[in-house]
């Protein structure tokens, strides 16, 4: 995989500004910060940003991909203010999912999402090395 950085443009805050990959692709639907096993959404914005990682993890196992094969990222928040303000949280759940994997990244503020509950829904794409 290689992450596209254009040499005249400043370096992308935590993520890439494009992916260029070969392989078979595994494409992931919106996770959001619901623990599977109990049914609970988690409380607060970091810890449901935690528990989708965790989600998106387990459906990119669950189809051959890991955690480094995500080529690219979408976000949708109901509230930017308080992505920004769980920054260091979000990003400390962000490496123990993901480590130093920077793909292609895109967010989105959103008026709504399909669970009332829910303060973000993140989709990705992975693209597992032939």
């Amino acid at each position: 995989m290689d992450f596209l950085k254009p040499e005249s443009w400043p370096r992308a805050p935590g993520f890439s500004w494009g992916t260029s990959a070969s392989g078979r692709t595994v494409f992931v639907a919106g996770q959001v910060g619901r623990n599977i096993e109990t049914g609970e959404m988690a409380d607060g914005f970091a810890a449901q940003t935690a528990q989708a990682f965790a989600n998106l993890a387990t459906v990119l196992t669950s189809g051959g991909a890991q955690p480094e094969h995500v080529a690219h990222m979408t976000w949708y928040v109901t509230d930017i203010d308080a992505y920004k303000a769980a920054g260091r949280d979000i990003g400390a759940a962000y490496k123990e999912t993901f480590g130093k994997h920077f793909p292609a990244m895109t967010m989105v503020q959103v008026v709504g999402l399909i669970d009332s509950k829910a303060l973000l829904e993140i989709e990705c794409f992975a693209v597992v090395p032939e």
